[in-house]
């Protein structure tokens, strides 16, 4: 008889090893797991808008179905969406782009986890925002790249510095990953800021460049979105993420899209056949017409989120040893917490979940730059947040600092 072998002997290649994760997830989980066992909690930890997809959206959706679109479609995606994203792209930055250059694929980190791929190997420099979003760290050491991190500093508004970017670069450097309005700080990068990286990126055309715009419509205080599509000098080495997850509230939707440079767009296009053939195709009719339909779902929900902002932000800044910087975009609040005695913010975090009920993040989870700070989501109602903030508070004045 045949004989199995032993699972232990099974090992994939070694860069598994070196793949990491994006522990918002694990944070959801064990918030699931203490609900289920009957405790209250109130979770600010995950980046998800706490609101329905729009009606008009769901509708569009189910037509497609009704109507037959059961399917492959094009691996790019669907020529109507192509054409759509180029329009709203157009509507609200005046910027032409080419649809047959723009791919829809199935969420943000698609976008991430394929620029990273075609760029990263043993001997390439990978810059990227720290601290950020917990995957582009963790697909550059799957590639074998060695991750070079910029430092995100509250001193400086949470905008990354032109000037400390471009001192990182070297002969190595492949690509630069940059992100604002951003995960987890909140930060804004002013156009003045941008305006100088792109022209010190002149001196280095080997470098391209992957602009992670998801959070664009994410905005407060008057900001502007300084998108990288206005500087046609870079528009042949620049990819852009972006999708519909956070402005539609459509995160379970898997719906993301990118722009290509002519001389990466095949690359992406075999990818995406290799890959995953081609993203769900009613789910491409639902983002179409989010795109077409009315907006208004969208500047909604944005006054709500300016709302919660303002009520998170003061009770943050209320509480002991706790300050907080007003964030000028996306959803999220990056409290510094050196103040409270807890000299690991991971701790502190694990801490309010597992004694005071509250999941947040600990930033030491989004980058080494990350740590005596936490990230707050408030994609979440008021009522919770104002629950979060009395809990923590208490916590805070009676829990011994570790």
């Amino acid at each position: 008889m045949p004989t199995s072998t032993p699972s232990s002997r099974l090992r994939p290649i070694p860069a598994f090893d070196r793949i990491g994760e994006e522990n918002a997830f694990a944070v959801l989980a064990r918030a699931t797991e203490l609900a289920g066992q009957g405790r209250d909690i109130v979770n600010l930890g995950i980046g998800q808008p706490d609101f329905s997809t729009p009606a008009h959206i769901v509708e569009a959706a189910v037509k497609a179905l009704r109507d037959g679109h059961h399917g492959y479609t094009p691996s790019t995606g669907i020529a109507p969406l192509r054409e759509a994203v180029a329009a709203d792209v157009h509507r609200r930055f005046g910027a032409e782009i080419d649809p047959g250059k723009v791919v829809i694929v199935p969420g943000g980190k698609v976008t991430m986890f394929s620029a990273i791929l075609m760029f990263g190997e043993p001997g390439a420099d990978i810059l990227y925002p720290d601290p950020g979003f917990p995957i582009y760290r963790s697909m550059i050491e799957f590639t074998g790249a060695r991750p070079v991190p910029v430092p995100i500093r509250e001193a400086n508004g949470f905008a990354f510095s032109a000037e400390e970017t471009l001192a990182l670069i070297t002969p190595a450097t492949r690509l630069i990953i940059l992100n604002s309005p951003a995960n987890p700080t909140g930060g804004v990068t002013p156009k003045e800021e941008v305006d100088r990286l792109v022209a010190g990126l002149a001196a280095h055309p080997q470098v391209a460049i992957l602009s992670d715009e998801i959070y664009d419509q994410f905005l407060f205080d008057g900001e502007k979105h300084a998108t990288l599509l206005a500087y046609p000098e870079i528009r042949d080495r620049l990819i852009l993420l972006n999708g519909w997850s956070k402005t539609y509230a459509m995160t379970g939707w898997r719906m993301g899209w990118s722009l290509w440079p002519d001389g990466l767009f095949e690359a992406m296009r075999k990818l995406a056949v290799n890959a995953w053939s081609c993203v769900n195709a009613p789910a491409q009719y639902g983002a179409l017409a989010a795109l077409q339909g009315p907006q208004d779902c969208v500047a909604d929900m944005l006054a709500e989120f300016d709302a919660r902002r303002h009520l998170v932000v003061k009770g943050l800044n209320a509480l002991p040893g706790v300050s907080c910087a007003v964030p000028k975009g996306a959803f999220y609040a990056f409290p510094n917490v050196a103040g409270t005695g807890w000299t690991s913010a991971k701790k502190l975090a694990s801490a309010l979940l597992e004694e005071a009920g509250v999941a947040t993040i600990g930033g030491p989870d989004f980058g080494v730059h990350g740590e005596g700070y936490i990230r707050l989501s408030y994609a979440n109602s008021a009522a919770n947040i104002s629950r979060a903030l009395e809990r923590m508070g208490n916590f805070l004045s009676e829990a011994r600092a570790a």
